[in-house]
Order: C-alpha cells, then sequence, then structure tokens
C-alpha cells in the first residue's frame, strides 16, 4: 500500500519539529534549573567565596580606599576601629541574608511568581551592630579616663546625651567626677581624646584639654572636645544611617528605579521567561511528544526503520543542542556583563569569577541535556538494527513498541530534568567547607580553644583568650574547653589557689581582692581555678552558644568541660539554656564510628559536650576520656612538646593535641610561636603517626594569635584529598 503524497511532507515537519522541541526543553529547562532557580545564584555565590572575598579581597583594595575612606570620615568613630571591625558591624552571615533575600525576590518575579518587584533590606542589624560598637568605643574610652574596670553603657549613654545637649547650647557638661592623675595619665588621657578631634584642631585643642586633665576634670576635657567630636559627625551619621534605613529597611527598588534604569531591563526579561516559562517550555513538550508520536505512527515502515527514525531524530536533537551551547560559550567567551573600567581589579575580578562559575555551569546543564537526547537517540538507533538482524515476534515486537516508547519518555523527561542536577540549594556546606560534609566527625580538625571563657574581653585574671566566647566561635573555634564552678567562699579560695597554675604574684592579687570585695555569689559560673579572678555566668553563656548555633546552621560545636558541677546540675543549666534540641547523643560504645558532619547537621544535633569526670546521667553527657585520648598538657617551652599518652589511653577515636605552654599559667608571648601554622601541622603530623590516629581537637591559647586556623584548615584539607 503507497503512501499518501503528504505522508513525507508530515514526516518532515514533524521531523524538525521534534528536533526543534528537544532544543528548546533543554534550553527551557537548563534557564530554569539555574538562572531562574534561586539555590543556583546561592550555590554559585558560595563556591565562589564571594562573601569572603568581598571582605579580604575588595574591601582592603588600595583602590577603594579613597571611597572607603570618604565613608568612614562620615562616622563618629575611628577608620582603624571600623575597618578592623568591619566583619562586627556587618558580618557575613548578615550579608549573605541580606543577599539571598534579594535573589529570591528577584528569582520569584522572574518566574512570574510575583506580580511586583520589591526589593528591600532590613538594615536594623547593621545599624545596631554599628551603634554598639560605637558604643563600645566611647564606652571604654570613658571608663578608662573614670578608671572603672567596665562601662556602664546606659548611664555613659545618658551623660552623654545631657553632655551633648549642654555643648550643643554653649554650656559646659557636668556630672561627671573628678579624677587625681598623674601627669603621665593626664597626657595619656589627652592623647586618647585628642585622636578623635580632626588633625587640624588638635593643637588649638591642646592646652585647654591638659590643664582640664591634670586637675582631673573629666567634664571640662569633654567640653573642650565635644564640639569638635561628636556635634557635627553624629548628627551627620545619624541622618546618613535614618535615610539609608528609612525605618529599618533599604527600599532597593525604589533606588534603582530613580538610577540608571537597569530595572527596565529586569522588567522585559521578566515579560520573556514568564512567557517562556509559561507558555514556550509547556508547549514545546507538548509538541515535541506529538511530532515524535507522529514519526512512530505514520508509514506501513517495518519497526527497525521506524526504531531508526526516533533514534535519529532524537540525536539530531541532541546534537543541535550541543552546537547551540557551543556557539554561546564562543559567543560569550566565559563574560555576559562586562564590569566598567572604573571597578577596581579585586572587585572586576570577583565578579568575573563568579559569571565565569555561573556560566560554566549553565552551559555544563545544557550540554548534559542534549547529551541524554545523544544517548536516548543511540538506544533507539542500536534497538532498530538489532530488530532488523533477527526475526521479530510478536511478543518482541510488542516489547520493542514499550521500548521505543520508554526511549521517548525517558528522552524528554531526562533532557527536562537533567538541568536540575545544576542548579544547586546553596552549596552543602560543614564547618565552612563543602569537602568536609561526607567526613565523619572523628576524622575531621577543629581548632579548640583551652579555657575559652578566661578572657580578655570578660576581665579575666591572667586570660588564655581575648576575644570572649562568641568571638571565639566567629574566628574558627569549633570546639571549647570550658570550666564550670560554683563561687567559692572565702574560706575555699586559700586552697584552691595553692592548686592552681597561677603565678604567685596573680595569687596575691586575687588573695587581696577577695579580702576587699567580690563576695560570693550563687548559681553556676564558668571560671579559671577561683571565680574571684574571673567569672561568667554557665546558663546565659550557653544560651549565647545556642544562639550561635542556630545562626550558623551548617556548624558543629564541641565543649569539653572541666566539671567541678555535677551531672545532673549541667544537664539542668543546658535545659535552662533551651539547648535540648542542638544537642548530639554519642554512641554507647565509644569505638563506634561517629557520624559524618552532613550527618549532624541534617539533624540539627550539632552541639557534642563531653565532661572531664561525670559520665552522664543524661544520654548526650558522656566522659570526654571514654571517647578520647590525649597527649600532656604541661610543657614549659615548645622543645617539651611530646606525643605520649596522657590521659584516656592511647586508643580512643578522638584525639587532643594539647599544644599550648604553661610556665605559671599561659604565655601570651610564645602563643606567636607555638601557634605557627608549620608548627601545628609538623606536631599533627607527628602524633598522629605515633598514635595511629587523626588529631580531632587542637587545642591552643589565644587562638586569635599565629596561624592555629589555618593550620586545622590544612590538617582537614589533607584529609578531604585522601578520602
Amino acid at each position: 500500500m503507497r503512501a499518501p503524497p503528504w505522508m513525507p511532507v508530515l514526516r518532515g515537519v514533524a521531523y524538525v519539529c521534534a528536533v526543534l522541541c528537544v532544543v528548546v526543553v533543554a534550553a527551557t529547562a537548563t534557564a530554569r534549573g539555574t538562572v531562574l532557580n534561586a539555590g543556583f545564584h546561592r550555590d554559585v555565590l558560595a563556591r565562589e567565596r564571594a562573601y569572603e572575598r568581598l571582605y579580604d579581597e575588595v574591601l582592603v583594595d588600595p583602590e577603594l580606599t579613597p571611597v572607603t575612606r570618604d565613608l568612614l570620615g562620615r562616622l563618629p568613630v575611628d577608620e582603624a576601629l571600623l575597618t578592623s571591625n568591619l566583619k562586627t558591624v556587618l558580618p557575613p552571615e548578615t550579608l549573605r541574608a541580606l543577599t539571598d533575600e534579594q535573589i529570591r525576590h528577584l528569582i520569584a518575579y522572574l518566574r512570574g511568581d510575583r506580580d511586583a518587584l520589591t526589593l528591600s533590606a532590613d538594615l536594623r542589624p547593621v545599624v545596631e551592630n554599628l551603634e554598639s560598637l560605637t558604643q563600645t568605643y566611647f564606652g571604654d574610652l570613658v571608663a578608662s579616663l573614670q578608671e572603672r574596670p567596665s562601662p556602664d553603657f546606659p548611664a555613659f549613654l545618658r551623660e552623654l546625651d545631657v553632655s551633648l545637649q549642654r555643648v550643643a547650647a554653649g554650656e559646659p557638661p557636668h556630672g561627671l567626677p573628678k579624677l587625681s592623675l598623674t601627669p603621665d595619665q593626664a597626657a595619656m588621657a589627652a592623647d586618647a581624646l585628642l585622636r578623635l578631634v580632626p588633625e587640624g584642631q588638635r593643637a588649638a585643642l591642646r592646652p585647654e584639654v591638659d590643664v582640664a586633665l591634670r586637675e582631673g576634670d573629666v567634664a571640662t576635657a569633654l567640653a573642650a572636645v565635644g564640639p569638635a567630636v561628636f556635634s557635627d559627625r553624629t548628627r551627620e551619621a545619624v541622618e546618613r544611617v535614618r535615610a539609608a534605613a528609612d525605618g529599618g529597611s533599604w527600599n532597593i527598588t525604589a533606588d534603582l528605579e530613580r538610577g540608571d534604569g537597569s530595572l527596565d531591563t529586569v522588567h522585559r526579561i521578566r515579560g520573556a521567561t514568564h512567557l517562556t516559562l509559561g507558555v514556550v517550555e509547556p508547549l514545546a513538550g507538548v509538541l515535541g511528544a506529538a511530532a515524535l508520536a507522529a514519526l512512530w505512527f505514520t508509514g506501513p515502515e517495518s519497526l527497525p526503520r521506524r526504531l531508526r527514525r526516533l533514534g535519529w531524530t532524537l540525536a539530531a536533537g541532541g546534537v543541535l543542542t550541543a552546537l547551540c551551547v557551543a556557539v554561546a560559550g564562543l559567543v560569550t567567551g566565559g563574560r555576559v556583563v562586562t564590569p566598567p573600567a572604573s571597578w577596581p581589579d579585586s572587585l572586576v575580578r570577583l565578579v568575573d569569577d563568579v559569571q565565569s562559575t555561573a556560566l560554566d555551569r549553565v552551559l555544563g546543564g545544557a550540554l548534559t541535556a542534549a547529551l541524554v537526547a545523544l544517548a536516548a537517540g543511540a538506544v533507539a538507533l542500536a534497538l532498530g538494527v538489532a530488530a532488523q538482524r533477527r526475526p521479530v515476534l510478536e511478543v518482541a515486537r510488542r516489547a520493542s513498541v514499550w521500548s521505543a516508547a520508554g526511549v521517548t519518555g525517558v528522552a524528554l523527561s531526562g533532557v527536562a530534568l537533567v538541568p536540575l542536577v545544576f542548579a544547586g540549594g546553596g552549596a552543602r556546606v560543614c564547618q565552612g567547607s563543602e569537602r568536609l560534609c561526607d567526613m565523619r566527625y572523628d576524622e575531621v580538625a577543629q581548632l579548640t580553644s583551652h579555657n575559652a571563657m578566661s578572657t580578655t574581653a570578660d576581665r579575666f585574671i591572667g586570660p588564655l583568650q581575648d576575644p570572649d566566647i562568641v568571638g571565639q566561635l566567629n574566628a574558627g573555634v569549633r570546639a571549647l574547653q570550658i570550666d564550670t564552678y560554683r563561687w567559692e567562699r572565702p574560706e575555699e579560695v586559700t586552697a584552691r589557689l595553692r592548686e592552681s597554675d597561677f603565678p604567685p604574684e596573680t595569687r596575691r592579687r586575687i588573695t587581696d581582692a577577695v579580702a576587699r570585695f567580690n563576695p560570693p555569689r550563687p548559681g553556676l559560673w564558668l571560671c579559671h581555678s577561683v571565680c574571684r579572678a574571673g567569672a561568667v555566668e554557665l546558663v546565659p553563656t550557653l544560651r549565647q552558644i545556642g544562639d550561635w548555633l542556630r545562626a550558623h546552621p551548617t556548624e558543629v560545636v564541641t565543649l569539653i568541660v572541666q566539671d567541678a558541677v555535677g551531672g545532673a546540675d549541667t544537664e539542668a543549666a543546658f535545659r535552662a539554656a533551651g539547648l535540648e534540641d542542638l544537642l548530639h547523643t554519642p554512641h554507647r560504645d565509644p569505638s563506634r564510628p561517629w557520624p559524618t558532619l552532613g550527618e549532624m547537621t541534617e539533624s540539627g544535633r550539632r552541639l557534642v559536650v563531653f565532661a572531664e569526670r561525670a559520665d552522664g546521667p543524661a544520654p548526650w553527657y558522656r566522659n570526654f576520656y571514654a571517647y578520647a585520648m590525649e597527649t600532656p598538657y604541661a610543657f614549659r617551652s615548645p622543645a617539651e612538646m611530646s606525643c605520649l599518652p596522657h590521659r584516656g589511653g592511647g586508643d580512643k577515636r578522638l584525639f587532643l593535641l594539647n599544644h599550648f605552654i604553661t610556665i605559671d599559667g599561659g604565655s601570651r608571648l610564645d602563643a606567636a610561636r607555638v601557634n605557627a601554622r608549620a608548627g601545628i601541622v609538623e606536631r599533627a603530623r607527628a602524633c598522629e603517626r605515633a598514635r595511629g590516629r587523626p588529631v580531632t581537637f587542637v587545642a591552643v591559647d589565644y587562638v586569635t594569635i599565629g596561624d592555629a586556623r589555618s593550620a586545622v584548615d590544612a590538617l582537614n584539607a589533607e584529609r578531604a584529598e585522601r578520602a
């Protein structure tokens, strides 16, 4: 039976339609899974470390210095103070959250899920951080002038406000106490105050400030510098912040609409994407399936010829899609947007790296979709050849029909779905690295702060760390060694001091302090040997750790508790701090492998707590030395450091490397040397060879001195390479 004359025309149209529909489905699916997927953008930014590079490369670029200084010069805070605390004022987490929010709004608008584009940023956290930094700066200044152990911020702000009002009214402020200063102290205080004054005005103000401070008259000294320091700069800074925040929210859309017309481009793109996703993509899928069905069912040809026709059609669609990908790669050259010539090189490099990575992933998704179509076509061709060479029974014929239908369905589904693999949901990160998520807890090295609660920030006598516990976590610490105590009665202090590692002079100072003040306080505390040498409350500190963990959902933190407080009371403290949902319960068998960091972060159970003495009663509160071994810790010089077994024996899964110098207490002078990257890495490797287990905890004093964090990162990078 001869085919009708229109049949070849129909097949030709169906063939062209099917090939083009494969290309369209691949393109639209790639767009949906990448550039129109918020997770894709988060993933690209994370892979290129965009936020870290912004702080470490762009904002410190000398080409940006004039702009940065012009901005900072408008704020009533020293430039050095603000730039050194930039991550405090605008933490990476806050910047990431602000960016993620704008990405979500923009993608929702482009996909047609929202009718209007609304971009806004909540600047209240930034303003609060800036205000906190300013308060700390001026509060510490006044506290140092008043010789107070710590500034009373609310009182300081009230006094400052009254003083500024009096200065603005032309009256000298009053109410600040007179101080008895030595000439040297007066000169130092004058230098501290005059550093706040524009350089050109310092010489004229110095005589009045010197005379006032030599007489201990802080009020007059502040009145002298107040007009130059506070009036104009504070008013201008407040006005700028208020103008930007507009009640706490920055309306980005409004600013863009008043700008260079970039939103007009976004609106045009939105029209195209809405049409493409809503009409073109589903229409291409339906037409493609119909065209392939027409190619299959039209004509009296044998089954082998139908299979070959189907195979050539799918293969042609895959080849054409691959050619389009190749052309797109050549045309773009790895760059979609050309940064302006006025941008600094560091920002250009960052933008180029981000868009290059994004483009590679987009083209990779489209190319993979093309390969799926090509592979499906190859399978259909192979089936056609096999069917032609062997007699085909009815059962085999039916099987081949279903095989052809399956190949067609898989091909179209694969072309549509494969690009979603390249979308990303935000990079899967654990402890700051994608590569650590698949490593077990007992395989990862963790920077550990020895006596983490004993800090300069909390005014401990003989501190062993500088930042407070939250500051240490922000600096990369992931394990905290803390000591829990109850406040001592006076008669208990002398015996405790004899057992402590404080030098004799420090013991004398503590004894004198006990005789004059610091009566016993109720409750549970974090102290170092003697609570009168420094103490912070346990429950509020645990609550801060919990808040930090919730703000950093990809991090795992470990507490190693030197416990002078019973296990039941400790359990109650963790419950009062609201940490029960974060606590990880180790397996009762210490020899069992630990879960991976990825499994721990996905479960939400990311806080591991050990005790040096107790073992329970809470199932999550296990004895550290049942699970871990350690090196000695009483080293008086780097040369004495060894890998010999100490507490915990020598065959545990977890391994604590004590890496600090003890000379009647910690040694700040030795910290820079022993915390050097090369020294830590070399000793960790040696101890791992000697003990047959990877180092888990690298415990150091003064974690912010030296390169301890870099050393831990290097150890983890080596292990990830071997994994």
